[in-house]
């Protein structure tokens, strides 16, 4: 009598029911598992690849969005096809929240218990990515905050290179006109700055967050004012100090390793911030403002480049359990506009103008995507696969979420009046415009 043989369900079936509860009942994608099988449409354009059965296990032991994360930073979640229309999911899941978030309900987790158990897969905790940071200590303490800007910046100069490309420049581009490169939009960038500024001559700029130097730089080649550019970032510090002495501006730019709280050596003519103030956080955010009115001279501006959010009731920051709060920004603060504007003029810096450039920002993210796909394989070289994994996950969400209006950004420029109440600063923008035929010309 012949004996009847069982086979194995493939996993793909098993995992089925979990796919459609956090997808949908026709989800737009695809999955294939570990075993060749595979559930979704014949043509999705992206397939979610499940390598191994860790990535199961990181959504178990922590569901939603960090599960998601470790698996895929691990390797054993990874995506085939466009992660644009992968993270665009959020807007079908109708949760759109800052990073991607597939949240399980407490039905879902126990559906996912017990296809593992079926799967004969409970087991030890997976572990977590190397590339995860959980920093130590009082929140944005000195020594906290050097660990997480160490964490995001001192990874890899060349890495950051092929993503930035030749401007080095880690923030929102100017595209002022269709058919710009990305390195011209940069220029476009700093040049608006500088003039927003009203640099001179001789006048003594200080760069907080100088990055690579490109503003310091700028300032002090186009505009021929005296610079000091400070980091906490070792790498960045190198690296700039390197580019100032290449360019022959030794003597007009001094690059810095310091925190902005130990600076004792103003008045300064005029302060740019650019991209360095969503690390100050919300409750640092009165002593930044007070310390660089204390270092700006009466009449001197002061420019703030920030990232922020753009619902004023939203005060949740960056979620330490988030894919953003432990694999990009840890103890980074999002702040909304209109408290950024409240808090400079409540320390004594009147707010003279406001400029969004949300959807300048999202043109910059993907251009960098763009560099950092097309030069993949460099990329996982210089940083190791999983912080590839990160980056390329970051750039994608960040793009959509300035096109979506989920994240803002604005140019926010302020004077420290003189005591006769006088400003210094025109009353129009027109100083502000750029002859984009001769942008640096004055």
């Amino acid at each position: 009598m012949a004996r009847s043989s069982t086979r194995p369900t493939p996993v793909a079936d098993e995992l089925a029911p979990l796919v459609r509860a956090v997808l949908g009942p026709d989800p737009r994608i695809a999955v294939r598992a570990w075993d060749g099988s595979r559930i979704g449409p014949p043509d999705a354009s992206v397939t979610i690849e499940l390598h191994s059965a860790v990535a199961l296990q990181h959504l178990l032991w922590s569901p939603g969005e960090l599960g998601l994360a470790r698996a895929h930073v691990s390797g054993a979640l990874d995506v085939d096809g466009d992660v644009f229309d992968l993270l665009a999911l959020r807007s079908q899941l109708g949760r759109p929240d800052e990073d991607v978030s597939l949240r399980l309900t407490r039905r879902e987790r126990l559906r996912l218990l017990g296809t593992l158990r079926r799967l004969g897969l409970l087991g030890r905790r997976p572990p977590i990515p190397d590339e995860e940071s959980r920093p130590h200590g009082q929140l944005h303490t000195r020594r906290r905050d050097a660990e997480a800007i160490a964490h995001h910046y001192d990874v890899s100069n060349d890495f950051y290179r092929l993503v930035l490309g030749p401007s080095m420049t880690y923030s929102c581009a100017y595209w002022y006109e269709d058919g710009l490169t990305l390195e011209a939009a940069q220029e476009a960038k700093y040049e608006l700055i500088s003039r927003k500024l009203g640099l001179g001559p001789g006048m003594r700029l200080l760069d907080v967050g100088c990055g690579w130097g490109s503003m310091a730089m700028h300032a002090a080649l186009h505009h021929g004012a005296k610079v000091v550019g400070i980091t906490i970032s070792e790498a960045q510090a190198q690296l700039a100090q390197a580019r100032v002495d290449a360019a022959g501006l030794a003597r007009q730019v001094e690059i810095r390793i310091q925190d902005y709280r130990d600076i004792t050596d103003g008045p300064f003519d005029a302060i740019s911030s650019i991209g360095m103030f969503e690390h100050v956080g919300e409750d640092q955010m009165a002593e930044y403002l007070v310390d660089l009115h204390a270092l700006v001279r009466p009449g001197g501006r002061v420019l703030n480049h920030a990232i922020s959010r753009p619902n004023p009731d939203d005060r949740s920051g960056v979620s330490p359990r988030s894919f953003m709060g432990r694999y990009v920004f840890p103890d980074a603060a999002l702040l909304e506009v209109g408290t950024v504007v409240s808090a400079m003029q409540r320390v004594g810096l009147e707010v003279r103008d406001v400029h969004s450039l949300r959807e300048h920002y999202a043109l910059t993210l993907r251009a960098w995507v763009t560099n950092l796909e097309g030069a993949w394989d460099e990329a996982q070289r210089l940083v190791g696969p999983g912080r590839a994994r990160v980056w390329r996950l970051y750039l994608a969400g960040c793009a959509i979420g300035f096109e979506e209006n989920r994240t803002a950004i604005h140019q926010v420029l302020a004077v420290r009046t003189r005591e006769d109440g006088a400003a210094g600063v025109p009353a129009t923008r027109s100083t502000f415009e750029v002859d984009h035929d001769h942008p640096v010309d004055r």
